[in-house]
């Protein structure tokens, strides 16, 4: 666990509250959770974690691509990603806290007060954004546990997701461009966020084309590289994600429950 910068109680508070949240809403075992809708469709322009250098001929005419045995990676535009990117903790504030952990699922539930800032971890441009809370209990469990959602599509091939926000900054549109540090919205407790403020934050490739709430989530466990940029580090994701993307591909369906 990661050391609480707050106050005695209201640090034991949010330690409890973590075994909430596994048992259930953000991480509960055996149901696809936390991830939101995309009213709005993603850029096409964006960087590939894996791709060769330079656009290839179904990136630049259209045209289909045979299939094979291997996992699909022709879904996201050839591009080459950048490297030695600055990398910024995704909320700004003096108390905040997350668990190394999450349910079910790679995943960090980074929790501090509502109304707090969550800022773009590297430069980018804007993915999906999801400005409307469509959770419902009775509805089903995936595809709108996010509630009010964005994600950036950084510079370095990799997909950054925040979720439950409380609101979307003005101007942040699929295809807008971003920078490191640069406002996205605020933390809330939309979605299944249990009425706790939290941001759950989620690392993986951009996936565009076979796109789903349950490669969007997370894929490769945040917590190391938090660590890293919340003491000012950079430690980069983009090759623990290219390597993902390589083995899995972009899946059309979520994994099978256990």
């Amino acid at each position: 666990m990661v050391p609480l910068p707050i106050g005695r109680r209201r640090a034991y508070a949010l330690l409890l509250l973590v075994p909430v949240l596994a048992a259930s809403g953000c991480g509960t075992p055996g149901v696809p959770t936390d991830a939101g809708p995309t009213p709005v469709t993603s850029p096409t322009a964006v960087t590939s974690p894996t791709a060769a250098p330079g656009p290839t001929a179904a990136a630049t005419t259209g045209a289909p691509t045979a299939t094979s045995a291997a996992p699909d990676l022709t879904d996201q535009p050839a591009a080459t990603p950048r490297k030695g990117l600055p990398h910024i903790f995704p909320v700004r504030a003096g108390k905040v806290s997350y668990h190394p952990t999450h349910s079910a699922y790679p995943g960090t539930d980074i929790f501090a007060d509502c109304g707090e800032p969550v800022v773009a971890v590297t430069d980018g441009t804007i993915g999906e954004v999801s400005r409307r809370d469509r959770y419902k209990k009775s509805g089903p469990q995936g595809p709108y546990n996010g509630g009010l959602s964005v994600s950036v599509i950084g510079d370095d091939g990799v997909r950054y997701y925040g979720s439950h926000l409380t609101d979307i900054a003005e101007g942040i549109d699929a295809g807008v461009r971003v920078r490191a540090g640069q406002r996205l919205g605020t933390v809330g407790r939309t979605g299944n966020a249990n009425n706790v403020c939290h941001l759950h934050f989620g690392i993986s490739p951009p996936c565009l084309g076979e796109d789903g709430w349950w490669i969007r989530r997370g894929v490769v466990w945040p917590a190391p590289y938090l660590d890293s940029w919340r003491k000012g580090g950079n430690r980069e994701p983009a090759a623990e994600v290219a390597a993902w993307h390589r083995k899995h591909g972009c899946p059309s369906k979520p994994p099978a429950r256990r």
